[in-house]
């Protein structure tokens, strides 16, 4: 069985097929199982695998009479993760590169035990259990893989200033958050900038965002919601976030400045 992880360049070549044979395009086979374009020629090339009701929804509207589902059943597994997350999670994963800015709260890639299991046991829509609440944390706690892997991806990230002072799981779980931070800055392969509260107008002012990129250096963005995400391959959208982010890079405080901000907010604590 193949791992979710990737997708199936079978699956992506039987789903062509049927959609030319169907006389649909990328556009209109994605409005129906609400990915974007860009998605479903990612699962036609073999690139992600179709994760939620793609396979059904798809089967149904191209006429292919079960042919796609039972290939799916043997090409791809079920891990229980949204498939949003799943698809993320395995490009993060593997990237030689991984630029990231956040607004509201610690990146997951950078969050404690502690800060981690305050964001879910916040969660009131929908309630996770404790069961729910620890799992989550764990599978949330794996991800710090991604700074001992070999070889180590560039990492590179821009949090807003409210970032370092909204207290979740109390002034304690806030203050080891931010040592935290600070030896993860420490590494090598790792920059962590502060965009300071004074700063009236920047790049990001969007909203949050994800940039990739693999190792055979191909780009791709990941932006997400409250109804799941979804990511940005083609231009000239991919070119003006990345632009984006080199510009928020620009205007925040150096590492070096932003370590400095870092270290008399948690002593403040």
């Amino acid at each position: 069985m193949r791992s979710g992880d990737r997708g199936s360049e079978s699956f992506g070549a039987l789903l062509r097929f049927f959609r030319e044979r169907a006389g649909m395009t990328q556009e209109g086979l994605a409005k129906h199982v609400g990915y974007s374009k860009s998605q479903v020629a990612m699962v036609e090339r073999g690139e992600r695998s179709p994760k939620g009701k793609f396979v059904e929804i798809a089967d149904q509207v191209l006429g292919a009479q079960g042919a796609l589902l039972v290939l799916a059943e043997k090409e791809f597994k079920k891990d229980g993760l949204p498939p949003w997350t799943e698809d993320y999670l395995a490009e993060e994963r593997k990237a030689a590169a991984l630029r990231m800015y956040q607004s509201h709260l610690m990146p997951g890639s950078l969050q404690t035990e502690a800060y981690a299991r305050a964001v879910f046991a916040s969660n009131r829509w929908p309630t996770f259990d404790d069961e729910d609440v620890e799992s989550k944390v764990a599978a949330r706690l794996e991800r710090q893989q991604l700074f001992q892997r070999k070889p180590a991806p560039n990492v590179s990230y821009v949090l807003e200033e409210s970032v370092l002072t909204r207290p979740l799981g109390g002034k304690a779980a806030l203050k080891g958050q931010l040592h935290h931070i600070l030896d993860i800055g420490q590494l090598r392969h790792v920059e962590i900038q502060v965009m300071p509260h004074d700063r009236a107008v920047h790049a990001g002012l969007n909203g949050n965002m994800i940039l990739l990129e693999t190792t055979e250096r191909r780009q791709l963005a990941y932006i997400e919601g409250h109804r799941g995400g979804y990511f940005v391959s083609e231009q000239p959208d991919l070119g003006d976030l990345f632009g984006k982010y080199g510009t928020l890079r620009a205007q925040a405080l150096t590492p070096e400045e932003s370590a400095t901000l870092i270290e008399e907010v948690a002593g403040k604590l």
